[in-house]
C-alpha cells in the first residue's frame, strides 16, 4: 500500500504567496473545511492554475450551467483581456464558459451560436459581435430571445434588442484624447478609425468632428479623418494619409492601429513624440511596454465584464435586468508616445494668412 504523501510545505507558501493569504487558509480550502472567505477560496483556486498545480477532487465542484462567449478574434489582445475576465467571473458563480473565437474564412458568429444551442447553454455573451454592424440583420438575435435564451451585448449597443448591453463610453474616450493633444499644443490631429457602420467608430467620429469645431474652430472634420482596418496594417496606411494631410498627432481606435501609425511615422524618418504624437484605445496588455510606451485610452475591462456576468446570470435567474445600455467611462494613460507639438503647425487648420502686396 503507497503511504498518502503529505502536501509539501513549499507547495503551501508558494500557494499562499501567489494568493495573498496564509498557509493556514490554503490548507483550509485544499481540504475542503469551512470558514473560508469566497474571495479567499477563489484566490487559492486562481493560485492553483497559476502556478500549475492540478486541483484536489473535491474542489471540481458540477457547474451551474453552460455560458457561451463569442468573441470576434484573439489577434487584437483586448478581446482574449474581455475573455479571461468574463470566464473568470462566470467561473466564480459557478457556471463553465464556452469560448467561441471568430477568424476570417472560419467559423461564423451565427455558427457558434447554432453549436452553443446544440450544447444546451444557459445564456451567451456576445464581445463585439455582429450588433455591433448598424448595418447587419438583427432578427438573429430576436430568435434567441423569442426562444428565451438570456443574451448580454457588450461593445455595441442596438436599440432593437431585447437584452442588457454593456460598451465602453466611445464619446467619452475621444473627447479625453482630444483634449490631452490640445494640452500639448496640437493643432493638426487626426482620426485613423474603423468602418461607421460600427457603433463604436459612429460614435467616435461624432465626438472628433465636435472636438474639431470646439477646439480648432474645424467645421469641416472629413480632411481629417481616416477609415481603415483596426489592424496594425490599416493604422500605418491611415497614418501615412494623415502625415501627408500635415498632421502632427493621431487619435487610433486602437492600440493595433497605433503601433501601426508608430511604424508609418518612423518610416518616414520621423519621431514619436517629436514630430508625430499618437494616441491609442484599449490599453491592451503589454502596450506598456511598447516603443515608445503608447499613451492610450484605457477600457474598464474588469468592470464591464461584471457587469456583463452579473446581468447574465440575473436573466438566467429569472430576474431581467436593465435594457439601458450601461455605459462605463474609459480612463487617459499618459505614456510616452504623446508629447508637445513640433514648432511648425499645419496649414490646415491654422488661418490663412493675408496675401503680402
Amino acid at each position: 500500500m503507497v503511504p498518502t504523501v503529505p502536501i509539501a510545505r513549499t507547495r503551501l507558501t508558494d500557494l499562499a504567496e501567489q494568493a495573498g493569504v496564509s498557509t493556514a487558509t490554503v490548507s483550509r480550502v485544499l481540504n475542503g473545511k469551512h470558514g473560508v472567505s469566497a474571495q479567499a477560496r477563489q484566490a487559492v483556486l486562481a493560485a492553483l492554475d497559476v502556478l500549475g498545480y492540478e486541483r484536489p477532487e473535491k474542489l471540481r465542484t458540477r457547474s451551474a450551467g453552460l455560458v457561451g462567449l463569442v468573441v470576434p478574434e484573439l489577434s487584437n489582445p483586448v478581446f482574449p483581456a474581455f475573455a479571461q475576465v468574463i470566464e473568470t467571473m462566470l467561473t466564480e458563480r459557478g457556471y463553465t464558459p464556452l469560448l467561441c473565437t471568430q477568424s476570417p474564412g472560419g467559423t461564423t458568429e451565427d455558427q457558434y451560436v447554432e453549436m452553443l444551442l446544440e450544447h444546451n447553454v444557459d445564456g451567451i455573451v456576445f464581445v463585439s459581435g455582429l450588433h455591433a454592424d448598424t448595418t447587419t440583420n438583427m432578427s438573429r438575435y430576436h430568435r434567441l430571445r423569442s426562444r428565451g435564451m438570456p443574451i448580454v451585448l457588450i461593445n455595441g449597443h442596438a436599440d432593437e434588442v431585447d437584452a442588457p448591453s454593456v460598451s465602453t463610453d466611445d464619446s467619452a474616450a475621444l473627447d479625453l484624447a482630444f483634449r490631452h493633444l490640445v494640452s500639448l499644443g496640437h493643432r493638426s490631429i487626426g482620426l485613423a478609425i474603423g468602418p461607421e457602420r460600427f457603433v463604436p467608430s459612429a460614435r467616435k467620429r461624432t465626438e472628433f468632428a465636435i472636438n474639431l469645431e470646439r477646439h480648432l474652430g474645424v467645421t469641416d472634420a472629413d480632411p481629417h479623418i481616416v477609415t481603415t482596418l483596426f489592424t496594425v496594417e490599416g493604422g500605418q496606411a491611415a497614418a501615412l494619409d494623415l502625415l501627408d494631410g500635415g498632421h502632427t498627432a493621431i487619435i487610433c481606435g486602437s492600440d493595433l492601429m497605433a503601433l501601426g501609425a508608430i511604424r508609418a511615422a518612423r518610416s518616414r524618418g520621423l519621431t514619436v513624440p517629436g514630430d508625430l504624437s499618437v494616441v491609442g484605445f484599449d490599453d491592451s496588455p503589454l502596450i506598456a511596454f511598447t516603443d515608445p510606451p503608447l499613451t492610450t485610452v484605457r477600457q474598464p475591462v474588469l468592470s464591464m465584464g461584471h457587469a456583463a456576468v452579473s446581468a447574465l446570470v440575473a436573466e438566467i435567474t429569472g430576474t431581467p435586468a436593465s435594457r439601458t445600455e450601461l455605459k462605463f467611462h474609459p480612463e487617459l494613460i499618459v505614456r510616452d508616445s504623446t508629447g508637445a507639438a513640433p514648432a511648425l503647425t499645419s496649414v490646415a487648420v491654422t488661418p490663412e494668412a493675408p496675401a503680402v502686396p
